[in-house]
């Protein structure tokens, strides 16, 4: 359970659905004269270099984001692009904003943000450069639980494990149903890896099934390398703020057209 490391995956063309999307929700949610929170249960090490051995070793970001880049396919203004700006100016060009960042670039003074991450080494990365947060070193979920409903009670809590265990597929709907009910008005973001084995669906249609007017947003793509299993990202999103729904179809369109 221990064993995940973001920084060999950080920038691939899943982080920029996920991403796109989570930038523009804050965007929307943060130009509102009122304060929010900001929870994450699996935060991650917060930054991420694309020049880093791990993101070299499986080139994951250069057919990802550094691609997406280069070829334009987010249009200038767009939310992920002004927080990846501000996170070049201040780390340099190589750096690369994991959630916990892009989410900084949007919060402002009295907005709270919570983040989890219970490996030990991502853990003390997080430290350095996630300032602006309370930071907890145990499992998400739990942190979840004794968080919310976090004050500001306005506000958006990122779930984004990293399904090491076929287990966790099954546990989330609970764990959301949870989470829900403490926190009626919260904003709930769930990303999720789309394999060729579709282990995903049955969590999806619970969700579904359980909240039928959630926002879920889908878009395929090659996969990274010879044998990876992942072919696609997901976000399921209860709660969406106005206007999330457009961002969404745009974003799949531009995956159908470009991956």
């Amino acid at each position: 359970m221990l064993s995940y490391q973001h920084a060999y995956h950080a920038g691939n063309l899943a982080d920029l659905h996920k991403h796109a999307l989570l930038a523009t929700a804050l965007d929307y949610l943060t130009r509102k004269d009122k304060p929010l929170s900001y929870l994450e249960t699996h935060a991650g090490r917060g930054l991420y270099r694309l020049d880093g051995a791990e993101a070299t070793k499986t080139g994951e970001a250069r057919a990802g984001i550094q691609r997406a880049e280069a070829e334009g396919w987010l249009p200038p203004g767009h939310p992920l692009l002004d927080a990846w700006a501000q996170i070049r100016r201040s780390h340099g060009p190589q750096a690369y904003p994991g959630s916990p960042l892009i989410a900084a670039h949007f919060l402002r003074r009295g907005d709270s943000a919570h983040l989890a991450e219970l490996h030990p080494a991502e853990h003390e990365a997080l430290m350095h450069v996630a300032g602006f947060a309370t930071l907890h070193r145990q499992d998400g979920f739990q942190m979840a639980q004794a968080v919310c409903p976090p004050t500001p009670r306005r506000g958006l809590i990122l779930i984004d494990p990293s399904y090491e265990v076929k287990a966790d597929y099954a546990a989330i709907p609970r764990q959301i149903g949870l989470i829900a009910r403490k926190w009626n008005v919260g904003v709930i973001a769930l990303w999720y890896p789309i394999l060729t084995d579709a282990r995903h669906v049955p969590m999806l249609t619970a969700l579904m099934t359980s909240y039928p007017d959630a926002l879920r947003s889908e878009v395929s793509f090659p996969p990274a390398r010879a044998g990876h299993s992942m072919v696609g990202s997901g976000l399921w999103v209860l709660n969406p703020p106005f206007g999330l729904d457009e961002e969404a179809a745009r974003i799949e369109d531009i995956f159908r057209r470009n991956a």
